[in-house]
């Protein structure tokens, strides 16, 4: 079974910094493409950024010039650093991939989710 583990969510203040981790295990061939996701209250899930397993990088507008992700193929692990934080990026932020488990199956998998929280 594939796990995804996030960490690194927390209370901060307006124009601070987290980064948050997103961290793969369990049984897989590959992992393709890994994103971020955010879910504010009363609102519906949005894209925060992708990353494929080649670099490559996509934002979502409202986190464009402030987040940047990255990932480290080889700990299966994707990073996203958020500065100059906003009382509206408060969100639960939820980490997603997809990819392959075997030959025959496919694999996408959700975490549980860590809360990011940006208030005075």
């Amino acid at each position: 079974q594939v796990q995804l583990v996030e960490s690194g969510g927390g209370l901060v203040q307006p124009g601070g910094s987290l980064r948050l981790s997103c961290a793969a295990s369990g049984s897989f061939l590959w992992i393709n493409t890994m994103y971020w996701y955010r879910q504010a209250p009363g609102k519906e899930r949005e894209l925060v950024a992708s990353i494929t397993n080649g670099g490559t990088t996509n934002y979502g507008d409202s986190v464009k010039g402030r987040f940047t992700i990255s990932r480290d193929n080889a700990k299966n692990t994707a990073y996203l650093q958020m500065n100059s934080l906003k009382p509206e990026d408060t969100a639960v932020y939820y980490c997603n991939a997809d990819g392959r488990v075997n030959a025959w199956r496919s694999l996408e998998v959700w975490g549980q989710g860590t809360l990011v929280t940006v208030s005075s």
